[in-house]
């Protein structure tokens, strides 16, 4: 057994010297800043798989979950985890490699076919997240005479993955049809244009409107990408997402998703869309050229889950009725909803404060969920992002109201 310096095994070091006594004052300051401005981000630890009922490490069991991705429910469903057990007992525990050393397998293969089909597109590729997927198509397909064209609320996957393209850059005001068409005609003297949005907004749960902007990309003959994290699997009549939903999925160029919220709700992320876009993201893609490959668990369960939207889309369509629910229910009791017809709900709230301490609250009711203040959002526009589940009954959504008016009243968020 090898010790360290101080002679004991596995005691915490520090670094010495003036340079990083400096840094340490710097960042207590930092988080102490962070902390007085009632902006902390604390995490609650789980200790059961995630589902509509969870029970926290230290005690708290039954708690009702309304903060998770995981809108169909797959991440504890029986056939996901088997074939997740499945894959890792035939196909071993990891790659140790990325993919074009030793590192892919048939499975991966065939999950990037099943995407593809599921899309309705030409090929698929996957990465470790879908943040990686973002950070690594910009740079890839544009060059410095080329434009992107971003809503200016898009996922922060987005915005860096855009810093890291040399193209010129162009930011349209959020869901703003002038003012994206200002931009399109603005930048008509670059060679390519890209317009990039995410389909459903995560923090305000609204939807982009795809029609107009195919319209607008047609007629200054531009192409469209889309974020489909949180529309993946529930949105559209076979839940393939909003570019389904909106009927534009014959005007979206690229698609690029995750396999880590309804899809199974591991890991893992992907692109899709023509087939030399794919292949040239092979070559050229730096997330999916230096990063492992998926495991194969996670492989495993995501193929299962698309096995099961693609035999049925019943339990794609199960979100609509518990989402109108819950939307209903507390506009009635006088809250301000933020988005449309989408299972992520925010409670608007505004205080920063006033959002930590209500969520904290409702934990305390049993219900978990959380409050999201800057960074996360814009400031001044703290709120509680309440996600509808499809495994959510009817009478977990009624408690849940029920918390928020009371919470919502004893911190004079309601009359």
């Amino acid at each position: 057994l090898r010790r360290g310096a101080s002679g004991a095994a596995g005691t915490p070091r520090s670094a010495s010297g003036a340079a990083a006594a400096q840094l340490q004052r710097r960042l207590e300051s930092e988080l102490q800043d962070i902390r007085g401005a009632g902006t902390w981000k604390s995490e609650r630890v789980i200790a059961s798989r995630q589902g509509p009922h969870l029970r926290l490490a230290g005690g708290g069991a039954g708690i009702l979950n309304f903060c998770a991705n995981n809108y169909l429910g797959l991440s504890s469903h029986p056939e996901v985890i088997r074939a997740a057990v499945e894959a890792l007992e035939k196909f071993g525990a990891g790659l140790s490699s990325v993919r074009f050393i030793c590192g892919t397998q048939s499975i991966h293969k065939d999950l990037e076919e099943k995407i593809a089909r599921f899309h309705q597109r030409e090929d698929a590729i996957l990465y470790a997240s879908c943040f990686d997927a973002n950070a690594g198509i910009f740079e890839a397909l544009l060059t410095p005479e080329d434009a992107v064209l971003s809503d200016e609320l898009n996922h922060a996957s987005i915005i860096d993955g855009i810093r890291l393209c040399k193209a010129n850059k162009y930011r349209y005001k959020h869901m703003d049809m002038q003012d994206l068409e200002a931009k399109l005609q603005e930048a008509q003297k670059h060679r390519l244009r890209l317009v990039a949005t995410d389909g459903a907004f995560s923090m305000d749960g609204d939807i982009a409107p795809l029609k107009e902007i195919c319209q607008l990309a047609q007629k200054y003959d531009a192409l469209v990408f889309i974020d489909e994290c949180h529309a993946t699997g529930f949105l559209g009549p076979n839940g393939r997402g909003t570019d389904e939903l909106l009927g534009v999925m014959d005007k979206v160029t690229i698609i690029n998703s995750t396999l880590g919220k309804a899809l199974g709700g591991a890991a893992g992320g992907y692109t899709t869309g023509p087939k030399p876009l794919i292949d040239l993201l092979r070559q050229r893609s730096r997330p999916y050229l230096f990063s492992n490959s998926l495991p194969p668990a996670v492989v495993g369960c995501a193929s299962k889950a698309l096995d099961l939207l693609m035999e049925s889309n019943a339990i794609a369509q199960s979100m609509a009725a518990k989402t109108q629910r819950f939307r209903s229910k507390m506009t009635a009791a006088g809250f301000t909803i933020s988005g449309k017809d989408h299972p992520i709900c925010p409670v608007m709230l505004g205080d920063a404060r006033l959002a930590a301490v209500m969520a904290d609250d409702m934990l305390s009711r049993g219900i978990y969920v959380i409050g999201f203040s800057y960074p996360v959002v814009p400031k001044g526009k703290a709120r509680i992002r309440v996600q509808i589940s499809a495994v959510h009954s009817d009478e977990d959504i009624d408690r849940c109201v029920e918390a928020f008016t009371e919470v919502g009243r004893k911190h004079g968020a309601l009359p």
